[in-house]
């Protein structure tokens, strides 16, 4: 489409004068096939011609006939609007023979070499990853991808949240309750071991409000290195952080390094202290050390009367670390809309200290992920784990392929299966906007049809089974003529890189999600109504490469979203 764009920004620009940037900005893709591939609003031009929109136009039209280049069919008036139509025939060779030149690089951005870190994930180690943080980690590595096909370097982390009242809860219930019970005694992974005994503290509370103390109790001693406190906290850690990471292979969550709560809790005094200079922190009648941020912003506490170190005086003391350690130009947190104000009230501190990277700091919040059954609690395990949806959508993914094949081969059946219940699961999380709540339901995200990953799968393996039945392997691109199902095709090919570079500057995977969809449901109408194979071989040629673009950009896609393709479904 870029092709066709510069050419009708260069046509513009000589009839008009105006200038490339702001011709740009002017420039609308129609939603109607009917005003052409790309059309020019005349309202604002008023001005500039003393005439009505539609007389300029008009006016226009008959300059830039003139003087039209080869991809451009055909330009008209309609009202208050200059028409631009791709002539398809030149086009269609022009993207087919780039996408299949340039393969798995097609619509890279050559953006600026920088570093980015994407922090995600950053899970409590008192409990398994539940649906909540598949979201995140969906968005993290997809976010990864797509700025990556960006030519961005990026970091790809996550903070471990590994000591306070939470873990302690855990640790508390294990040393009451456990009879030195292990995961392997129990034949349990690991991570779920520790999950149960968080919810039964929970559960005890309600009928001993007193093991409240106790929980502080065990967090003053931990915080005072005691001994056996300690060994159980590491303990626990260990088999919490064993299932973890299980987890994220199985999902195909990837972090370039993690950093652990407990080795940074207390690393921010330096910086209050600097802050107390500055007048920027006072103490309040409780003797917490305080930042006025009102009337903006709640104010906030950053260093307890005890001298501990609270969520926020992390951040500031990481964020600090962040930008000087790793040289970094852009510091990207996926968090939890919950944490909206969190993050307001960190990056607000952050200019207060004068620390200039407080600008390139950006919070992508997202919304929660809820249930049928209503909103999910950990505490009152109602929390489903990240596992065990894994597993019931490899169910549901079987059955599914079982319908279609039962003569399937045992380890492609496994292989594809997995493969597809992830591709539903990191779909259905990816095409919602970020910032908006989603209603998790497992039989939609596995259907084989509609705006689901295991569709997009669906696709590309139809593409595979027509490439492998055609004898004719060699795509052609002698001048035919082209059909309306190949012409949207070949349009919605020429949009990917416009589509990636709006994820990329918008921060948002949804976009990919929505375009995937459409260009899959493009060629699944083509191949309801057009052969590929047994007909004449220049169409056949032609309809060849249609394929193995429509398949090559399906997979690029798939990519960006961390999505693993199958070959046959």
């Amino acid at each position: 489409m870029q092709v066709f764009k510069n050419e009708v920004i260069n046509l513009v620009e000589q009839i008009t004068g105006l200038k490339k940037e702001k011709i740009i900005v002017l420039l609308e893709h129609p939603s109607d096939p009917s005003f052409g591939d790309l059309s020019l609003p005349c309202f604002s031009l008023t001005t500039i011609y003393k005439k009505n929109p539609a007389d300029i136009a008009k006016s226009l039209m008959s300059d830039a006939i003139v003087l039209k280049k080869s991809t451009i069919r055909r330009i008209d008036a309609k009202g208050p609007y200059l028409n631009f139509f791709i002539n398809y025939n030149e086009f269609a060779q022009l993207i087919l023979k780039t996408i299949l030149r340039e393969k798995q690089h097609y619509g890279r951005l050559k953006g600026k070499e920088e570093k980015i870190m994407i922090e995600y994930s950053s899970p409590n180690t008192n409990k398994p990853l539940h649906i909540g943080h598949l979201r995140n980690d969906s968005l993290g590595m997809s976010l990864s991808n797509i700025l990556g096909f960006s030519n961005r370097k990026v970091i790809r982390t996550a903070v471990i949240n590994d000591r306070g009242v939470h873990i302690c809860k855990s640790m508390l219930a294990y040393k009451k309750w456990g009879n030195n019970k292990t995961p392997q005694s129990t034949n349990t992974k690991s991570d779920h071991f520790v999950g149960s005994f968080y919810v039964l503290f929970e559960q005890k509370l309600k009928e001993n409000p007193n093991l409240e103390r106790e929980i502080h109790d065990m967090l003053n001693k931990w915080e005072n290195n005691d001994r056996g406190t300690r060994e159980l906290w590491k303990k626990m850690n260990t088999w919490v952080l064993a299932g973890m990471k299980k987890t994220y292979a199985l999902y195909g969550s990837k972090f370039d390094f993690w950093t652990f709560e407990s080795n940074i809790y207390d690393k921010a005094k330096e910086i209050v202290n600097e802050g107390i200079k500055k007048n920027i922190f006072s103490k309040n009648e409780k003797g917490d050390y305080i930042v006025d941020l009102e009337p903006e912003l709640p104010n906030k506490v950053v260093l307890r009367s005890d001298g501990t170190s609270v969520y926020i005086t992390q951040d500031i003391a990481l964020a600090e670390l962040r930008f000087k350690k790793y040289k970094i130009k852009r510091l990207i947190y996926v968090v939890a809309s919950e944490q909206v104000l969190h993050f307001k009230q960190l990056f607000r501190i952050l200019s207060l200290l004068g620390y200039d990277y407080c600008k390139d700091c950006y919070h992508l919040s997202y919304g929660l992920v809820n249930l049928p059954t209503g909103r999910m609690k950990t505490r009152e395990g109602t929390v489903v784990d990240a596992d065990d949806l894994i597993e019931q959508e490899i169910e549901l993914a079987k059955k599914e392929i079982l319908q279609r094949n039962k003569n399937i081969k045992k380890k492609e059946l496994e292989e594809n299966s997995l493969k597809i219940a992830l591709s539903a699961i990191k779909y259905y999380l990816l095409k919602t906007d970020p910032i908006k709540d989603i209603l998790f339901d497992s039989e939609k995200a596995i259907r084989f049809e509609g705006d689901t990953g295991p569709y997009v799968l669906y696709t590309i393996a139809r593409c595979n089974s027509l490439l492998e039945k055609t004898k004719e392997s060699k795509e052609r691109f002698l001048s035919i003529e082209i059909n309306d199902e190949e012409s949207q095709i070949i349009k919605k090919l020429s949009l990917f890189q416009d589509i990636l570079e709006k994820a990329t500057t918008d921060l948002k995977p949804s976009y990919i999600c929505v375009y995937t969809s459409e260009l899959a449901t493009l060629f699944n109408n083509f191949y309801e109504k057009h052969r590929v194979i047994d007909i004449e071989n220049n169409t056949k040629g032609f309809r060849i490469a249609i394929v193995k673009s429509t398949k090559q950009v399906l997979e690029i896609c798939l990519h960006l979203l961390n999505i693993q393709s199958v070959k046959h479904m």
